[in-house]
C-alpha cells in the first residue's frame, strides 16, 4: 500500500522508510514560527537560554504582527523584549512590525518550501500547505522546547482526500468554497487529519490555495495541503526561488485515506459563516438582508493583493453605505505595495475605507477595529467565535472579499454577483 503526502514527508524527516497512521515519530522541522507571543515563549525558558542558547540561529522565524504598531506599554515592552532576544542570539529570520502577517511573510520570503516541515506557535500555521508544506501549530511550551532542542515528536495523522471538480463561477471565490467545505465536514470533521486537496486545482491561484489551506484548522485538520504542482513552481519562480531549491512530495496513487470527499466547484455560490461557528454555513441568498456596522477586508486568509483588487473593482467610483465602516488591513508590506502601485488602495480609500498597517488588525480583537456590544461585522477573516473581535456581545459573519465589499456598498448582506453583473 502506498503512502499519503503526510506519511511520505514524515517518513523522510524521521529517517524511516515507511510510517503508518498512529505511529509516533521524532523529527526536526525546518523552521519554528513565532510572533508576538515570542515574549511569553522565551519567558518560559530564561535560565535554559542563559545556559544553552538556542539550537540554531536559522531555525526560528519571528514576525511581529498581532498588535502592530504597539497599542500600549505592555505590548511595546514585549516587542522590545523580542527585539533584544533576536539581537542576543543573532537570529536570521526576524521581521519587525509592519512587514505583515506571519503566515503571509513566511510564504512570500520563501521560507516555506514544498516537501518541508514547518511548525508554529499559531493555529493557522497550516497555511503553508498551500505550497506543499506539511505545517501545523504547536503550543507555547512545545515552541519553547523547540527553541532549545530543535526537535519534537508527532503522531502520524490519518489523511483525508478532498477532490475538487470543475471551476468557480463568476462572483464566487475560494472563500465561498472553503466555507462550504467546512459547513459540510464540520468544525471537528477533520480532527487530527492531514487534508489533501486534489482534482481540478490547477485553476486555483496561489492566493486562493492560501485561503483554503489557512482555514484547514477550522475543520480541526492537522495540516491542509495542496501537493506541489506547476502553479506552485510558477509561484516560487516569481519570487526568485529556483526549482532545484526544493524537492516536491506527492502522495502515491494507491495511498489509503481515512475518508474521501468530492465537491463540484461550479455549484458553489456566495456563502457566509454565521455566528458563532465557522461551520455555521449559509448561502447569502438564504440569510437575506442583514445590516452591518463594520466590514473588514484583510487577514492572512484574504488580505492579499488579489483580494484587495476584487473589493476595489466593486467599490470603484462608489461610496460605502452611510453608517457602515470599512476597515482594510493588507496581509503584508509586499501585498500592500502591489495594491498601491496600481491604484487599488486609492480606490478603496476613495470609497471610504480606513487602511491599517500590514498586520492582523481587528482579527484577534486586541486593537484597531474592535467591535462594540450589539454591533455586527462581516469579515474576510477565518474565525467568528464569540468575542473574537474584542467583544462577546458582537456578531461576526465570515465571507469572501467580494461579499464583504458588496455588503459595505449597501450596508447589508449583499450577493456580489448582483454588483458584478
Amino acid at each position: 500500500m502506498g503512502m499519503t503526502f503526510a506519511q511520505k514527508v514524515l517518513a523522510r524527516y524521521s529517517n524511516t522508510e515507511e510510517v503508518v497512521p498512529g505511529q509516533i515519530v521524532t523529527l526536526r522541522p525546518d523552521h519554528l514560527l513565532t510572533h508576538d507571543n515570542t515574549a511569553a515563549i522565551i519567558g518560559k525558558i530564561g535560565p535554559e537560554l542563559d545556559r544553552y542558547g538556542i539550537v540554531d540561529r536559522e531555525f526560528p522565524v519571528i514576525v511581529l504582527d498581532h498588535v502592530v504598531p504597539a497599542a500600549n506599554e505592555k505590548t511595546a515592552s514585549n516587542h522590545r523584549k523580542i527585539r533584544e532576544f533576536v539581537s542576543r542570539f543573532s537570529i536570521s529570520n526576524f521581521f519587525d512590525a509592519g512587514e505583515g502577517i506571519c503566515h503571509q511573510v513566511v510564504v512570500e520570503k520563501g521560507l516555506a518550501l514544498p516537501g518541508r516541515i514547518l511548525v508554529g506557535s499559531d493555529s493557522h500555521t497550516c497555511s503553508y500547505g498551500c505550497v506543499g508544506v506539511f505545517s501545523t501549530g504547536v503550543d507555547r511550551t512545545e515552541a519553547a522546547s523547540l527553541l532549545l532542542r530543535g526537535e519534537l515528536w508527532l503522531k502520524v495523522p490519518q489523511s483525508m482526500k478532498i477532490t475538487l471538480r470543475g471551476k468557480l463561477s463568476k462572483g464566487v471565490y475560494a472563500k465561498d468554497l472553503i466555507l462550504k467545505i467546512i459547513g459540510e465536514i464540520s468544525a471537528s470533521g477533520a480532527s487530527y487529519r492531514s487534508v489533501e486537496f486534489h482534482g481540478d486545482v490547477d485553476g486555483l491561484s496561489m492566493g486562493e490555495r492560501f485561503t483554503i489551506s489557512n482555514m484547514g484548522v477550522e475543520m480541526d485538520a492537522k495540516a491542509a495541503v495542496f501537493p506541489a504542482d506547476d502553479v506552485t513552481r510558477e509561484y516560487f519562480r516569481s519570487i526568485g526561488v529556483k526549482d532545484d531549491a526544493y524537492t516536491s512530495v506527492r502522495p502515491d496513487e494507491d495511498a489509503a485515506y481515512f475518508s474521501e470527499h468530492e465537491f463540484d466547484m461550479s455549484s458553489i455560490v456566495p456563502g457566509v459563516a454565521a455566528p458563532h461557528r465557522v461551520d455555521n454555513y449559509h448561502t447569502v441568498e438564504d440569510l437575506g438582508p442583514l445590516r452591518f456596522d463594520q466590514c473588514f477586508l484583510g487577514t492572512c486568509t484574504n488580505g492579499r493583493y488579489e483580494d484587495l483588487r476584487i473589493a476595489a473593482s466593486i467599490l470603484e467610483g462608489e461610496r460605502i453605505a452611510k453608517g457602515t465602516r470599512l476597515v482594510v488591513a493588507p496581509a503584508s508590506r509586499t501585498e500592500m505595495s502591489k495594491a498601491l502601485s496600481d491604484g487599488t488602495i486609492r480606490k478603496l480609500v476613495d470609497a471610504g475605507a480606513m487602511v491599517l498597517p500590514p498586520g492582523c488588525g481587528p482579527c484577534l480583537g486586541a486593537h484597531q477595529g474592535v467591535m462594540a456590544p450589539g454591533e455586527r461585522t462581516i469579515s474576510t477573516a477565518n474565525r467568528n467565535f464569540k468575542g473574537r473581535m474584542g467583544c462577546k456581545e458582537a456578531e461576526i459573519y465570515l465571507a469572501s472579499p467580494a461579499t464583504v465589499a458588496a455588503s459595505a456598498l449597501y450596508g447589508e448582506l449583499t450577493d456580489p454577483r448582483e454588483v458584478i453583473g
